[in-house]
């Protein structure tokens, strides 16, 4: 009976970080029934076209899944270098040279391995790229001091850049331009190299991507919480010089956390490139990149807090495209609702900040 007592009382502990952001998502989901209202929507059909595209099917439930996957990996590679005190707001470009490794390997070497290699390789590849992208962020915060919010966000745009030069240029990934209609597009990857899918029924797209996504949160629930190498990124974090008296180097600690945080990212643009359509392309990761570090955010350095929020997104992206083409109702009212729990957890936290100043200067 106190053993019983004991376990709750320590998920009870575990879920106090998340109070502000399900709170932030409460009020968030009750001014977007006042915009569908607004919109002119009947409610009732509304929150049924909300709910059929969001798991209503299988291909709904899928689809929802596979986006959720993705940004669960974004956002446990932001709660590995927030452990460290670190920003990753480069999860967009590490998606990008990710999914651009795992394409580049894809068309050219991995078709002809032997199984499961062809989907193994590439993404590895897309898991290294993506790790030498945070590390190189890593290293300038480490030996030049360089504000790794502005490297890994600048970082951004020339992944992004790299991609569409990639695409573009036929002797590079660009598939064959057989008239002026063809699209700056890589070449489809060959079914070998496909992502198995689940049995979540009939014309779902889930892949197992959805279960890697899930044993990478479980690794950085692990590594965060119940590893040396956790307290060591946690030692950092508190502070630099106590942790380099006590033989822990600072500097490969942080280069280390930005090339995990981009590892995640990276192996999410390769899951990306080997699920549906299987092509490279401008844009393709419709913004996984910083909705994943919102997840991240919203986490609150919780790796449950992670899949929380990345079903949330997830869940509510795809419901927004059945939204609109049901209804009528903006898809929009989805970016607002989205936008209202970052700025109120924003708020929270530097209202939160405030007051522990206000303490500290009158104590």
């Amino acid at each position: 009976m106190i053993a019983g007592s004991s376990i709750i009382s320590k998920a009870v502990d575990g879920l106090k970080p998340l109070k502000i952001p399900l709170l932030a998502t409460l009020a968030a989901f009750g001014i977007g029934l006042v915009l569908i209202v607004a919109a002119g929507a009947p409610l009732k059909d509304a929150l049924g076209a909300l709910q059929d595209g969001m798991y209503g099917t299988p291909y709904a439930l899928g689809a929802s899944l596979n986006a959720a996957a993705l940004l669960a990996l974004v956002g446990g590679g932001f709660v590995v270098a927030a452990r460290c005190g670190l920003t990753n707001v480069g999860g967009e470009g590490q998606i990008n040279v990710g999914a651009l490794a795992a394409t580049a390997i894809g068309l050219h070497g991995a078709a002809h391995l032997p199984t499961p290699l062809p989907v193994v390789v590439p993404l590895i590849a897309a898991i290294i790229a993506g790790a030498v992208w945070g590390a190189i962020a890593g290293a300038l915060k480490a030996w030049r001091g360089t504000n790794e919010v502005i490297s890994t966000l600048l970082m951004n745009f020339v992944a992004i850049g790299l991609v569409s030069v990639a695409v573009h240029e036929q002797s590079l990934l660009r598939q064959p331009a057989t008239s002026a209609q063809t699209l700056p597009n890589s070449p489809p990857l060959p079914e070998v190299t496909h992502l198995a899918l689940l049995p979540l029924g009939s014309g779902s797209p889930g892949t197992i991507g959805i279960v890697i996504a899930a044993l990478v949160l479980v690794a950085v629930a692990v590594l965060v919480r119940r590893s040396a190498f956790g307290l060591k990124l946690s030692s950092v974090a508190l502070g630099k010089q106590a942790a380099a008296r006590a033989g822990i180097s600072p500097g490969s600690m942080e280069i280390a956390a930005l090339a995990l945080a981009g590892g995640a990212a990276g192996l999410a643009g390769g899951i990306l490139m080997l699920s549906t359509p299987f092509i490279l392309r401008d844009g393709f990761s419709s913004g996984y990149g910083f909705q994943g570090l919102v997840v991240g955010l919203l986490a609150r350095g919780s790796a449950a807090g992670v899949v929380l929020a990345a079903l949330l997104f997830g869940f509510l992206d795809t419901g927004g495209i059945s939204l609109e083409v049901g209804v009528g109702v903006p898809s929009t009212v989805i970016l607002i609702v989205e936008a209202v729990i970052v700025i109120t957890i924003a708020g929270s936290a530097g209202l939160k900040f405030g007051r522990s100043k206000v303490r500290r200067a009158t104590s």
